[in-house]
């Protein structure tokens, strides 16, 4: 059997990247239907939507701007509406500018928040609604929730909530029989990355203990793990993957 046999999910931002990777996993694994969202890129959502039923999965694209809370409430129901029930949600969708902090708007911090916070705060309330007993939600966090990079001040900071809201939500939801956890990715490789940005690739493929860029698989497998009867017994987890960067000492 298939670890995620019969589960209906719902994966944010799995257009391309890291949501994709996830999206098409979990429809490997089992489940019987994956609602893709996004935000602008529909046609990529509907080439990973297309995949999804190459595994014999049902998909559905769905649009939403998760920095509108009405909007990520409409989202999740329309996904447990069209799978006839819910039993995952990945809260993969968020934005990464680069921006030194001094001379940074309220403006400009407020759309990574909104996007990357506020968005897992509505989608994973609206989640707890229509979920039964049994149910998973993970956050795609990063490991600038606890190591910051220069010009990431609103992106770390983000990341770091997301970790805590988890660990909030995994105490408050857990009576209703509902998990919630967080994956935190370290450098995972893309299009484009080596050449765009060679001497950070070259200095985390040196540094790493396993020697490599993650993929969007290696953060896929965790997402499944965390939604899979496996982890019936975690919740409240932060589950780092990040090829052992940050068993590195930082002295």
């Amino acid at each position: 059997m298939r670890l995620l046999e019969g589960q209906v999910a719902l994966v944010t931002g799995a257009g391309g990247g890291i949501g994709r990777g996830i999206a098409l996993r979990f429809a490997e694994q089992g489940a019987a239907a994956v609602a893709v969202h996004c935000r602008t890129a529909a046609s990529a959502a509907r080439e990973v939507a297309a995949r999804i039923e190459d595994f014999g999965a049902r998909a559905v694209v769905l649009e939403a701007d998760l920095r509108d809370e009405d909007a990520c409430h409409r989202l999740v129901r329309e996904a447990a509406d069209w799978g006839g029930g819910l039993t995952a949600l990945v809260n993969n969708a968020g934005v990464q500018p680069t921006r030194p902090l001094p001379g940074m708007t309220a403006v400009q911090w407020r759309t990574v928040v909104d996007t990357n916070l506020t968005g897992v705060f509505a989608c994973t309330q609206a989640a707890a609604e229509v979920m039964g007993p049994g149910g998973s939600v993970t956050h795609i966090a990063s490991i600038e929730a606890s190591h910051p990079a220069p010009g990431h001040a609103h992106y770390s900071a983000s990341k770091a909530a997301i970790v805590m809201h988890a660990r909030s939500a995994a105490g408050e939801y857990g009576p209703h029989g509902i998990r919630v956890n967080t994956v935190s990715p370290g450098l995972i490789d893309r299009d484009g990355l080596a050449e765009a940005w060679p001497e950070g690739v070259e200095r985390w493929v040196r540094k790493a203990p396993l020697g490599r860029l993650g993929r969007p698989e290696d953060v896929a497998d965790a997402c499944v793990f965390l939604a899979s009867p496996l982890a019936s017994w975690v919740t409240g987890h932060d589950l780092v993957v990040d090829g052992g960067v940050s068993a590195r000492p930082t002295w």
